[in-house]
């Protein structure tokens, strides 16, 4: 499997980390994706409407044979299995799995954009990102990811979520 990829995990309905857990041990018994590093969870506060519940988030880091459009629709499945309900934008989820980079690739097209647009300003990806690939390098702005700063404004990282992510095989959540 040649394809390094990194997925932000989200949930805010229900019971949020059995959604954010049953995510990554989908990624973990797929037979087309390697998991190889998970993060903490972390909770947050919403992104984009701030009248709903908090979300818990995690990253994972994957490889995988599927090009970057299989991927999205091997995504997309994933969400479904796991009972995502489309609403409208911003709005709560069950689960929500963004692919935040595919190697180095920079990728446009009408269903998805990688990297994904808003990591910058997202401090629930890029400290979950920092902690499991701190030497990962943004292909569009060129920096480190653990070097790039939100400002205090987009601080939406509450704490740790104390629950830990269970996987059927041994994965570490560090480099």
């Amino acid at each position: 499997m040649k394809n390094v990829v990194f997925l932000g995990l989200g949930s805010n309905i229900e019971d949020r980390f059995e959604y954010i857990n049953r995510a990554v041990l989908l990624f973990d018994e797929a037979k087309n994706c390697a998991l190889e590093k998970y993060s903490s969870v972390y909770e947050s506060k919403p992104f984009g409407k701030s009248d709903q519940n908090n979300f818990l988030n995690a990253v994972i880091k994957i490889k995988t044979d599927l090009s970057v459009e299989d991927l999205l629709i091997f995504v997309k499945e994933n969400e479904k299995k796991l009972g995502r309900i489309r609403r409208e934008k911003w709005d709560s989820r069950e689960i929500d799995i963004d692919i935040l980079f595919y190697n180095d690739l920079i990728f446009r097209s009408e269903e998805l954009i990688i990297p994904h647009p808003s990591i910058q300003q997202r401090d629930f990806v890029l400290i979950p990102l920092c902690e499991i690939e701190s030497e990962l390098i943004h292909p569009v702005l060129e920096n480190k990811i653990c070097d790039i700063r939100v400002s205090e404004k987009e601080n939406y990282v509450i704490n740790k979520f104390p629950k830990k992510i269970i996987t059927n095989k041994h994965v570490s959540t560090r480099k």
